[in-house]
Formats: structure tokens, sequence, C-alpha cells
């Protein structure tokens, strides 16, 4: 139907026919000569309809915008170059123009519409658009490449079950109804996890999957309720072998796709470390700004909000310096509060910095009056502030502070264009083993439950669970986890003093992962992963914030498919084969 793209023409083909299928992008009458802008996966070249050639003029002249053509014509140079487009030495004189479907009025313009609902909702012409067609195309690269990658270094790529049991920890997950087991249910899977562990026990040594994955959780830009992981077990290895391999993966993958090269080797920073540092266990080190410890500057300080948090084992005071930050007005600084206080800040405490040679008088701030000269000078060398300089201090709850500090240094550092222009990986290592959940009143995983610990003795597990330290390990790349793994539990002992340690009792444990704590038992092998996010590494190479760029049919942030309107409710006959019922929410019966 055609011989050439589009965006392929060039001045290799002039003089010579080719036949082009696309979509109008624009129209342009010129003193009588039609211009017509053709546009296809590949890119755009402008076609040109003289009058003299009535029928295609006549054709050409009631094409209207995103109109699907046909067009058969001689490739000639252009009188005057077009240096944005690829195309732009060349253009086509038209012999022929066939409308293969004329299109009505379209719902947006396809460049220029900022309603994602209605880019959404039209989800595939928003398709259309040049910068969707790019990133889509560059994340068909970045599989391809991670592909080769792991089938050149002998990985097997093996499909497992996407109809799988519930499980109890993490997120929610997505069931299905049983028709032939009434009053079951499968639960699609949010990771292959216990899967590949097993092809582990059965030999296999190397397996890799490019995984559909579902969470039926709250969604951010980075998170969708149906996601695609590139997942990967290896047999007989330890943490830096798998880290090793897979760096060297994303290094020469971002080589090949983004055209980029990442630094050698990965930093490597302990959990601890980059908490106390950067307040996340996934650091933007693009920017500069760190978080300083100063609780023990004022621990008998007479401002009781720091005395408080400096006193409690569990608690932190934290300061963050803003170089020139004095220049922010009161209304600012209450802003960055109210920022803080979305990540549980109870109140944010801070000096500006007017004059520091002046001592307490070049200072301006509510809580100097509770700080005597020697703590703020301390305070003040400590944090390396200067004249012109704002310092903001968080107290409370170690992990509170930790998360409402590092919100505020992202925020802050985004605002002020502290943001270095490079590529900054790193790998976050040595992973507190549990959470203490204080609702529940038991531990939390913080990977998952099969990740090992550092210890090898159950007994000093037990002993030591609330400081003990995990096996996993996380890529992170310019603030974004894009890869997490652990070295697993592969003696049945461990893994079922693991789950004891998170409340799930002998019994639900053989309910629930029987068939893993039986597989455990006929010589597994030590083994280990990591599990890549496909989406996020697409949207950083494309350079885009949000997933959903580079994802042809996304969901909205309340889960929705706005363009097949999903999810929907379902006839009454179809419900009964399935031995389900809809109950009415309470707070919707009249």
């Amino acid at each position: 139907m055609r011989t050439h793209l589009c965006g392929l023409v060039d001045e290799a083909l002039i003089d010579r026919s080719v036949t082009l299928c696309g979509w109008v992008d624009t129209r342009r009458d010129h003193g009588g000569v039609i211009f017509i802008d053709l546009r296809d996966h590949e890119g755009l070249v402008q076609v040109v309809v003289d009058p003299d050639n009535a029928e295609a003029f006549r054709t050409a002249s009631e094409v209207g915008y995103e109109w699907c053509l046909r067009v058969i014509g001689r490739v000639r140079r252009r009188v005057s170059a077009n240096e944005r487009v690829r195309t732009g030495t060349v253009e086509v004189l038209a012999d022929r123009i066939e409308v293969l479907n004329p299109a009505r009025d379209l719902p947006f313009v396809l460049h220029e519409t900022t309603n994602e609902d209605l880019k959404l909702k039209y989800r595939y012409l928003d398709l259309r658009r040049p910068e969707m067609q790019r990133a889509m195309r560059l994340r068909t690269r970045l599989v391809a490449a991670l592909r080769r990658h792991l089938d050149a270094l002998g990985f097997q790529d093996i499909e497992t079950p996407i109809l799988t049991r519930a499980t109890p920890e993490g997120a929610r997950d997505y069931l299905v109804p049983s028709r032939v087991h009434p009053g079951e249910f499968y639960a699609l899977p949010q990771s292959p996890q216990l899967f590949k562990q097993l092809l582990m026990v059965a030999g296999f040594d190397r397996y890799y999957q490019v995984a559909r994955c579902f969470r039926d959780e709250d969604l951010r830009a980075d998170r969708q309720p149906e996601f695609t992981q590139l997942d990967i077990e290896f047999a007989f290895v330890d943490e830096r072998a798998v880290q090793d391999t897979v760096e060297t993966m994303i290094r020469a993958v971002f080589e090949e796709v983004a055209e980029t090269t990442l630094p050698a080797p990965f930093p490597r920073m302990s959990y601890t470390e980059a908490m106390r540092r950067y307040g996340s266990d996934k650091p933007d080190l693009r920017i500069p700004l760190e978080l300083v410890d100063v609780a023990d500057l004022v621990r008998d300080a007479g401002f009781k909000v720091f005395a408080d948090a400096a006193a409690d084992p569990d608690g932190r005071v934290a300061a963050l310096r803003v170089p020139g930050g004095a220049s922010l007005t009161r209304k600012q600084i209450d802003e960055l509060g109210a920022h803080a206080a979305k990540y549980g800040a109870k109140g944010l405490a801070w000096i500006r910095v007017d004059d520091r040679a002046s001592g307490r008088e070049g200072l301006n701030s509510p809580i100097a009056k509770f700080l005597d000269d020697a703590v703020l000078e301390t305070l003040l060398a400590r944090t390396a502030a200067e004249t012109g300089d704002l310092v903001l201090f968080g107290a409370g709850p170690w992990k509170t502070v930790c998360d409402f500090m590092g919100a505020l240094r992202l925020k802050l550092g985004r605002e002020r264009g502290l943001v270095e222009n490079a590529w900054k990986p790193l790998w976050v290592v040595d992973f507190p083993m549990f959470e203490h959940d204080a609702e529940a009143g038991r531990y939390v995983a913080l990977h998952h439950p099969f990740t090992a610990p550092k210890v090898d003795d159950v007994a000093d597990l037990k002993a030591n669970a609330r400081i003990a330290v995990s096996r996993g390990y996380d890529m992170v790349l310019n603030g974004n986890e894009i890869g997490g793994g652990s070295i697993r539990i592969h003696r049945p002992e461990m893994q079922a003093a693991v789950f004891e340690l998170l409340g799930i009792g002998a019994e639900e444990a053989r309910a629930k992962f029987g068939f893993l704590l039986e597989a455990l038992k006929f010589g597994a092998p030590p083994h280990g992963g990591i599990a890549f996010g496909i989406d996020r590494i697409a949207a950083l190479m494309a350079g885009t914030e949000s997933i959903r760029d580079v994802i042809a049919f996304p969901k909205t942030t309340s889960a929705q498919d706005l363009m097949t309107a999903a999810p929907s409710s379902v006839p009454t006959a179809q419900l009964a084969e399935l031995h389900v019922a809809v109950v009415e929410r309470e707070e919707h019966r009249d």
C-alpha cells in the first residue's frame, strides 16, 4: 500500500516516485498551491499539490485535519529547506491523492490540549502525537535491549501464572472470582516473586521475565494499578554478584537506548546513611542539600519541641541549610511548613541568617530566644550557614522527621534551581529487616517476607528483630527507585521464623505458603534477584515526570480507564454465574 515512510523520505529519493500513507498534520493553501504536511510514526514530509493536477488539487482542497490519506508522487528538492524536520530538504509533488478515511472534527488539537482527562478519553488520538510516538518507540527499544542483554548471559525467559492466590503482605490484591470453584478467588500477581523462587528450586539457575503485575493501591505519577517489571532471579549468588550483573546491564542499556553514559561503578550507601543525610531511601543525589543532625546540641535547650525529640531514643532533630534562603518571605516559609505538614510535620522551625558576623543580632527567628548564644553559634557552624542563608529545623519521631525534611529538601532543590543536569545512580543497601507497625502491634517486612536477614541464626534474628538488617538492595536513579531486590531466604526454618515475627502463625503460613515451605525442604539453593520498573526507566529516558506518558493505555489517578469506561458494572446474570453478589456501601443506603 506504501513504498516509503513519510519521516524517512530524503535526498536519496529525489526524482523517484514514492507512495506514502499517513495523516494530515497541516494543510496550507498558498496562492493556489496547496501544501500538506503528511505524518506517520516516523515523522512528516511536505506534500505539494499543484493546481495543474485538477483531480489531486480538488481532493487536496477537501481534506481536513487528521484525515487519513494515501499520496503517490515524485520527490524533489525543496526551494527553502526546513531545518526543524528530518525531511526538511525535500518534498513530494503529488500525482494522486486518495482519501483512505476522513476524520470528523477532533475533540482537541493534538499538540495543544493540556486537558489530561480529555487526552485519556481519546487516548488513541493522543498517541498520534509525535512525542507519544517517540516515547513508545523508546520503550520498545528499552525492552528489546534488556532482553538481548539477558539472553546473551544465558537467562531463560519463563512465563509465570497470572491467576494465582492472594498474598497477605504488601498492597491489596486484585481478585478474580472462580466460576468452577464457587466462593473461591484467584488473585492477579503483585509480582512473580514466589514462582521465580520456585524456579530456582527447580534448577533453572537464571530466569527473567517481562512481567505484568497488578496492585490495588492509591496511584501517584509513578504508579499504575497494572504495570510492567523486568523480573530477574539467580541461583548460587550473593548480593554483589546480582548487583554487578544488573548494573552492567543497566549501564549498557542506557548507552544503547538513551545514548548516555552512567557513572561506573554506582556508589553504594546504606539505608541508614541515606535517611540521615537525605531523609529518603531513594535520594536524588543531583541536589546538593543535606540534612544535619543537631539533637545533641539542643537536648538541654529551653525549646520543648527540640528537647523532647532529642531525649527520645526514637526521635530526631535535623537541620537543613538553604543557600540564599534568607530571601524567602515569611509567607513562603509558611508555605514550606504547610508542605512539611503533608508528610507528618507538626511544625517547622527556622532561622534566617541576615548577618552571620553579628551573632544573635544578625538572626531572624521565632526560636532564637529559646537558644543561648553558644548553641546558636554551634548550630550555625555545624550547618555551615552563611549570611543570606535560611536554616530549617524538624523535630519529632525519627522516620517522620526524615520524611518531611526529605520532602522539603526535594521541593527546595527543584524550586531553587539546585538540581544538577546529570545522571546520579546509586545502590541503597543494608535495609532494616522489619518496621514496627504501632497500630497493628507487630512487625511488617520493609521489602517482603521472603528477604533474607544478614544473620544466619534463627535465634539471633528473633532476639534482635528490632535492629535486624536485611540482604535487600535498591537501585536508585535521580531520586527514583528503578529496581529493588534481595537475597532470598532459602532455608525453611528461617522462612518460618520470619513469618512468625511478622505475625503469620504456623497454621496461616501452611495455608498460604505451604507450597513454598515444602519446596525449601528439597535442597533449595541460595538465590536472589531483582525487579526493575520498566515504566519508570522508560519515563526517565523519555524525560517525562509521569509513567503515564510511556504507557499506551494508562489509568487515571483514580484507577479508571476513561476511554473504555472501566471499571464498570456487570450484569446480574454474569455475577450469578460467578457466585458473586454486590453489596451496597453503607453510606449509599437510603
